[in-house]
């Protein structure tokens, strides 16, 4: 097999010096074309470099500019890209098993497991494996990928005239995932040094952070605009009414409460949902799976308390936290709208129940999300502070919902549809697949108002999260969003004449 195919390397520069050290480990003999250091405007100034290696001028290596001219420059069969500016090192013949790879598979683009570097720590980074739901902008291909010359070549000539300061690699990915196949290599073929050292629980929300306002309107330009080539885009245009009165209810709102093991918090959040002060009649529904500690008997005395308390008990052990959420809206006792509330969390006010039943019907919507502020047990604002999703538009957030990892809260369902489209029965990404799947024929009414906290503490299992942990939570909302991708895809197809506009379960492709 021949792996003597030529590639050119393409690597950030900050220091020059810095730079001709990292790029002798690429200079692999008999397989390496040339190596562009990619640096800015005022570092463009002549510098003595080794045979082989030259600067490009670029404004930022992840913008549409940097793509075009690591295409235009490309003259072998690879181009080798590494995203970082901060040392890293090749494992043994890293260079050769990347074009060894690419070869054997066709595919456009070839990624790996690598190691990192964390405080002095040299630690396994496995990545997952990329599929058509992938698409969220922070999808983790490690730092250093391998893109066939073709596939970038062409890219170049289909780019179209958006140009794009901060979404150029995210572009350039999803246009390669339409033209063949992104390769995981279940192989760690380098280390590099990670900076970030910050906790999952921190990372997940720094798409909503205000700062970064500038680089999320880029990169919903750049999804929407995929979504729109593999036919998946929904036209809002088309969207149904809810009809509110289909259906008889004894209380216009429960809220649902699925509980295990929280002692600690279930009183305060029970508390909390029986405190709301309405002009309609409401209960709260725990549905308590199966604790072993003393939430039941807390419970238990609460419900002996104030007959609005329907405390539930599943008949069987199977339920996860989604499997609990479709036993309590299947129940007798549900009613009209469906309003959560996670057992470690409060309302704000008491006014939050009421706000959210009349948005349904001010916004003429299937569910409501509402805003939450991140804090402690104390109740003092945790970093980002308020999640409002300010990011989502009336237009396009149905489409903006595939490409971030999460829609708010707190969250509520007009009951016949939750009924109807039903919860996946797990314990992670139940609400974000419930939230597509009303977006496809939907509305979803915004409220943009601080309503409900989200307490971190010491028992919350979210905050820092194991990389395993945190593969495995993408792997599954990725396939979420694939699910979701392919309804989509066929109801456009359909079309009018096939009832598009009708909204089965989330795990039937409509």
């Amino acid at each position: 097999m021949d792996i003597r195919r030529k590639i050119d390397c393409f690597l950030p520069c900050e220091d020059m010096q810095k730079a001709v050290q990292m790029a002798e480990q690429f200079q692999v003999r008999g397989v390496v074309n040339h190596i562009y250091l990619l640096v800015s405007g005022e570092m463009s100034a002549d510098a003595t470099l080794p045979d082989g290696v030259s600067t490009l001028v670029v404004d930022n290596i992840l913008s549409k500019q940097a793509m075009l001219t690591m295409a235009e420059k490309t003259t072998a069969d690879y181009a080798l890209f590494y995203m970082k500016t901060s040392p890293i090192t090749l494992g043994y013949q890293a260079v050769e098993r990347f074009v060894q790879v690419a070869s054997a598979t066709d595919a456009t683009m070839v990624y790996a497991d690598h190691y990192s570097v964390e405080d002095g720590k040299t630690v396994k980074h496995p990545v997952i494996d990329y599929q058509l739901g992938s698409i969220r902008d922070d999808f983790d291909f490690g730092s250093l990928v391998l893109i066939g010359a073709g596939a970038l070549k062409a890219y170049a000539k289909l780019h179209g005239e958006t140009d794009y300061k901060f979404a150029g690699w995210y572009d350039l990915r999803l246009c390669l995932s339409r033209m063949g196949t992104l390769f995981h290599l279940n192989e760690f073929l380098y280390t590099e040094e990670e900076n970030d050292l910050r906790a999952s629980g921190e990372k997940q929300f720094d798409y909503v952070n205000p700062r970064n306002r500038e680089v999320q309107i880029e990169m919903e330009k750049a999804a929407t605009a995929h979504l729109g080539e593999v036919g998946a885009l929904i036209d809002t245009g088309r969207y149904e009414q809810p009809d509110f009165e289909e259906e008889n209810f004894d209380v216009e709102a429960s809220v649902v409460i699925p509980v295990f093991n929280r002692e600690k918090t279930i009183r305060d959040a029970v508390e909390s949902a029986l405190k709301q002060e309405t002009d309609f009649s409401f209960n709260v529904i725990v549905v308590d799976n199966h604790s072993s500690d003393r939430t039941t008997e807390i419970l238990s005395e609460l419900a002996a308390e104030d007959e609005r308390l329907i405390h539930l008990v599943p008949n069987r052990n199977d339920l996860g936290i989604g499997g609990c959420w479709n036993y309590a809206v299947n129940d007798e006792h549900c009613g009209r709208f469906a309003v959560q509330l996670d057992s470690d969390d409060l309302y704000s006010s008491e006014h939050t129940l009421q706000k959210i039943v009349d948005a349904f019907h001010e916004q003429n919507a299937a569910m409501i999300i509402g805003s939450y502020r991140m804090c402690d047990f104390d109740l003092n604002t945790l970093p980002p502070g308020l999640i409002n999703h300010a990011e989502w538009t009336e237009e396009n957030g149905c489409n903006n919902a595939l490409r971030i990892n999460g829609l708010g809260a707190p969250r509520a369902f007009y009951t016949p549809l939750a009924r109807e489209v039903k919860f996946p029965n797990t314990s992670y990404g139940e609400d974000y697949a419930m939230g597509l799947a009303f977006s496809r024929n939907f509305r979803i009414g915004r409220i943009y108002e601080e309503l409900y906290l989200c307490r971190r503490w010491g028992g919350n299992s979210d905050a820092a999260l194991s990389i395993d942990k945190v593969n495995a939570n993408n792997l599954y909302k990725d396939r979420l969003r694939t699910i979701e991708l392919k309804a989509r895809q066929l109801q456009n197809k359909r079309g009018d004449e096939e009832g598009a506009g009708k909204l089965n379960p989330f795990f039937t492709a409509n």
